[in-house]
């Protein structure tokens, strides 16, 4: 069906987008898969395009235009592209935001210009060994220390954190007994600080251009002009940019989908078997009718979900609402077109199995399945 919530100057953008990763990703992306990363090269490339800064003010370098339709047509084209950008979806979708509401007028100095062209990449420290969603139980603690805060503790999970320049941690800068959302605070620990040390890069199923590391900080000597915003009003920050995490994830669920649909239509109708295409036979095309039709639902979801977003409007409950539609919708059109590969499906080197292997995170990360129904319980008042 055809969308209506696109420019035409979204259209060009896509076109501009769809050829820069044909022309640059799709080429080098076994290389890349083979290191386990995306190099800082193909993030400069995309600096020097605009594309890192078009949320950024002209000043800076950047294009002025905080439009997250953006953002969403480059998780789409990726997905179309059977390519994972590495971290680049949480530099841009999750993290940017942070630095964009809260940097004072010193902090976007030192800090945009390399924003925009790709010289600096950023990545977000919330969860912690043993808390997992519960971000008001972390122990990371920072003390202030004259024009410093000394910080302590350890993180893990942390997508993009082997290379990132900038590391927005979430630390404990004071306690109140009374509200223990209270008393957090984000700072920016910069690479090559004494004390920040990066751990191991996790082996994951999937995702794997994506690092995932552990970070521990010792006695990390953070200057007071690293903080982002005010003291100890950290949680209500997170909260904030929760619901644009959520839809970017949704966005890049149902892209995933919709490419393991492409993917799947194009082999059947390839693959032979009983003398006879796959495509022929009428469970196939019943599979896949199914599957075209959840997909379409779930894309009215997600331009109803951009289109509120735009516009400032969309609320926690509904960002939870569209992530776990998504997400869930995506581990089982993934399944189902795996099926239909047979035992193809189950080796790396058909695309259908790497997007299997990655759709499972999504249900787990921004918050499980299992809190966006909560949140979503407690907007119907239960």
């Amino acid at each position: 069906m055809r969308r209506t919530g696109f420019t035409e100057e979204h259209a060009d953008f896509r076109r501009m987008i769809r050829d820069f990763l044909a022309r640059e990703a799709v080429p080098e992306y076994d290389n890349w898969l083979a290191e386990g990363t995306v190099p800082r090269e193909f993030f400069r490339a995309l600096g020097k395009l605009g594309v890192l800064g078009m949320a950024l003010p002209e000043e800076y370098g950047g294009g002025g235009e905080d439009d997250f339709r953006y953002n969403a047509i480059m998780s789409e084209e990726a997905a179309r592209a059977l390519v994972s950008l590495g971290s680049l979806r949480v530099h841009l979708d999750v993290v940017l935001p942070y630095f964009l509401t809260y940097a004072d007028a010193d902090q976007r100095r030192r800090w945009f210009p390399g924003l925009a062209s790709g010289d600096l990449i950023t990545s977000i420290a919330m969860t912690e060994p043993g808390t997992g969603s519960d971000l008001a139980g972390m122990s990371t603690t920072a003390v202030r220390d004259g024009d410093h805060y000394v910080l302590n503790g350890a993180k893990t999970f942390i997508t993009g954190g082997a290379r990132a320049d900038l590391v927005v941690v979430v630390a404990r800068t004071s306690r109140d007994a009374a509200n223990r959302r209270r008393g957090l605070s984000l700072l920016v620990v910069e690479d090559g600080m004494p004390g920040f040390v990066r751990g191991r890069n996790l082996e994951k199923i999937g995702l794997k251009v994506q690092d995932t590391v552990e970070l521990s900080f010792t006695d990390v000597r953070v200057p007071v002009q690293n903080l982002l915003g005010e003291e100890g009003e950290g949680f209500g920050y997170l909260g904030h940019n929760l619901p644009q995490e959520r839809l970017t994830i949704a966005v890049g669920a149902l892209a995933a989908a919709q490419a393991a649909l492409d993917t799947t239509i194009a082999y059947v109708k390839d693959r032979h078997v009983f003398g006879q295409p796959v495509s022929h036979f009428q469970n196939t095309k019943f599979e896949l009718a199914a599957v075209a039709t959840d997909l379409e639902a779930g894309q009215a979801l997600i331009d109803r979900a951009l289109a509120e977003h735009v516009a400032g409007e969309l609320s926690g409950a509904d960002a939870a609402k569209v992530k776990l539609y998504c997400t869930e919708l995506q581990g089982r059109v993934v399944d189902r077109c795996l099926q239909l590969f047979g035992g193809y499906g189950y080796i790396l080197e058909y695309p259908i199995a790497r997007l299997y292997a990655d759709a499972r995170v999504t249900r787990i990360y921004g918050g499980t399945s299992e809190v966006m129904k909560s949140i979503i319980s407690k907007s119907l008042g239960l």
